[in-house]
């Protein structure tokens, strides 16, 4: 089992996840929290069956993941 850093965003009507640094899209979505970590679990299983394992391959790899604000001139 390849443990990854998944992003959860919280939305006024979904959940979106999304892992980082993996090649190719893969997005997961649900209802909660939950549904869609399994949504992306879901996802990542058909996008290696699919293009093959070496498509979560990090590198280099994450060691950590942070969330931060900035202001930006609109």
């Amino acid at each position: 089992m390849k443990s990854l850093k998944i992003v959860v965003e919280r939305h006024p009507d979904t959940y979106v996840a999304y892992p980082l640094g993996v090649k190719g899209v893969v997005i997961g979505e649900g209802d909660t929290y939950e549904a869609a970590v399994a949504d992306l679990k879901s996802a990542l299983k058909f996008h290696v069956e699919t293009f093959g394992a070496d498509t979560l391959e990090v590198d280099p790899p994450i060691l950590e993941a942070f969330i931060a604000e900035a202001g930006v001139p609109a």
